[in-house]
């Protein structure tokens, strides 16, 4: 009975390990489609990776509820200022904060842009925290908050 129940639990163990790989592996796809998606300015594969209720906070401190209202905003910086502008994943670290919810820290670079009020950004590094839900069978983005590091 011993071992029986010892090989149940690596059995379970190395279940766990499988999940937490796949699970792994699909978050960072999503954030790969994230930073495609930006540097294409193609908006249409946010439906595909971000949830109906997606928060978005950009550097400059604007919060964006709903995924129609992101989009919408998105839409017009992607044709305005931000219409050349491309992004350089640095880093990415993935942490589970349950086997539905993923934590992730990003570091990237960014082009250099002039927002609408002329103030400029140069030679710019930005840490993002991005939360990302499995809903449905599939991971998707929730919220994210980029933050510009000095």
């Amino acid at each position: 009975m011993k071992k029986i129940a010892i090989l149940f639990l690596c059995v379970s163990v190395l279940a766990a390990c499988q999940q937490n790989t796949n699970s792994e592996t699909e978050v960072r796809q999503v954030i790969e489609k994230y930073f495609e998606a930006f540097n294409t300015h193609s908006l249409a594969a946010n439906d595909e990776i971000t949830t109906e209720d997606w928060y978005h906070i950009n550097p400059s401190g604007g919060w964006n509820k709903g995924r129609a209202e992101t989009v919408k905003l998105l839409r017009e910086v992607h044709s305005t200022f931000l219409k050349d502008v491309k992004m350089k994943l640095e880093d990415l670290d993935i942490r589970f904060a349950s086997p539905e919810v993923a934590v992730v820290t990003v570091t990237n670079s960014i082009d250099n842009y002039v927002l609408p009020n002329g103030e400029k950004h140069e030679n710019e590094r930005q840490i993002k925290t991005i939360v990302v839900v499995k809903r449905g069978g599939r991971w998707r983005i929730i919220q994210d908050q980029n933050t510009i590091i000095k």
